[in-house]
């Protein structure tokens, strides 16, 4: 099937046959006929009807809709997107390893490499993203793991996926990719040789600005090996957040091609003011990587970052001037959305880490939602007046 069509009835299989609307189980445990099918679910990989940290009918459902999205095996839904990166890293590496990782990635990712996993005894090594030859000399006989994250938050700096991921293939080394902001939609990494992906589904794969969950996709070995890990961590989502990830997904297709639309709209618009010194937009042909955009990715997302000229003080007085645009954190949903970056990332990340990720003091990250593309370009317009 298209992919519309896929949104709409590729998970049919794994629910209710006879019920239009997915059917909720908000039980956390289920009854087991005798000792024997006990032992039976105990000890059998992702039980749907066992215990709800173990698996869960209505996580099943919307789990086998993800993987289709991402053409994988298996996907396996946690309670936060950080709760599906974590595990994830978690379950590929131990003391004594070394990861691959790019300078910009969300700032949780960033806590996790380089507070979490030193004091595991796992090396990190971080690079420029854009350059594959750093990747290449990055990598070391104990290196177990690459991570990336394309386009990345907040920069929409981008990464050559089937490069990198050819360079770690040749040496038995994992890789693992954040696309949260290119959705499947766009992008699908594991077309480009990606083994393991993972999103956060409280943003476009929900889409109402009214969950929290995570996913990770993969073979199913590599899922199942997330799993147990998963169980244990305790990231489990829940049958409630799953029911309404399921009906975001519906309109998963129309939603991102929409705002896509509009956030190139936006961001034309917005290189030709004269307060704004740089947009950072992968569709605009002035975006360093355009070539690799056009050739990995069907369309070019609804984030764009903005650097106004007079740095902090005019990013707040912009934000501040905004109307429908609102100020606040996350992206995806049904409205705009937009962040001062330097502030937000000020009370998790040093102002080192804040300079490698290519974080300028007057960089706006706006998430472009459904308004009309003409309502959202004069709203910025007054705030810029």
């Amino acid at each position: 099937m298209d992919i519309e069509s896929l949104l709409v009835h590729g998970d049919r299989a794994a629910g209710d046959a006879a019920a239009v609307a997915p059917v909720l189980y908000p039980s956390s445990t289920y009854r087991a006929r005798d000792a024997a099918h006990f032992a039976e679910l105990a000890n059998q990989p992702r039980p749907q009807r066992y215990y709800a940290r173990y698996g869960n009918p209505t996580l099943a459902q919307v789990e086998s809709l993800l993987a289709q999205l991402e053409n994988c095996e298996q996907a396996l839904l946690f309670a936060s997107g950080m709760g599906a990166m974590a595990t994830c890293v978690l379950s590929q590496v131990g003391a004594g390893d070394h990861v691959v990782a790019q300078h910009s990635h969300y700032m949780g990712t960033t806590a996790l490499l380089t507070r979490i996993l030193p004091r595991m005894g796992v090396t990190v090594t971080r690079v420029d993203q854009t350059d594959t030859a750093a990747f290449a000399a990055a990598l070391r006989d104990d290196t177990a793991l690459v991570v990336l994250e394309t386009p990345s938050n907040p920069t929409l700096a981008l990464t050559d996926l089937a490069a990198v991921a050819n360079l770690a293939r040749s040496r038995g080394i994992t890789t693992l990719a954040d696309n949260t902001f290119a959705t499947p939609l766009a992008t699908r990494p594991h077309d480009f040789g990606i083994d393991l992906v993972v999103h956060s589904a409280t943003k476009y794969l929900g889409g109402h600005s009214d969950l929290v969950a995570g996913v990770a996709c993969g073979d199913a070995g590599r899922i199942e090996q997330v799993w147990q890990y998963a169980i244990v961590l305790g990231a489990c989502s829940n049958a409630w957040e799953a029911f309404l990830l399921l009906r975001g997904l519906r309109t998963l297709a129309l939603r991102v091609e929409r705002s896509a639309a509009t956030a190139l709209a936006l961001a034309f618009w917005l290189e030709r003011h004269p307060k704004i010194a740089r947009v950072h937009y992968p569709g605009l042909e002035s975006h360093p990587q355009h070539s690799l955009a056009r050739a990995q990715m069907r369309h070019f997302g609804g984030v764009l970052a903005l650097e106004t000229k007079g740095g902090y003080s005019a990013a707040q007085d912009l934000l501040a001037r905004l109307k429908l645009a609102g100020h606040a954190v996350s992206l995806g949903g049904v409205e705009t959305l937009a962040i001062h970056a330097a502030s937000a990332w000020e009370g998790s990340l040093t102002p080192e880490q804040i300079a490698q990720a290519g974080v300028g003091a007057g960089l706006v990250r706006v998430a472009v939602g459904l308004e009309s593309e003409r309502d959202l370009i004069e709203d910025f317009a007054q705030a810029l007046a």
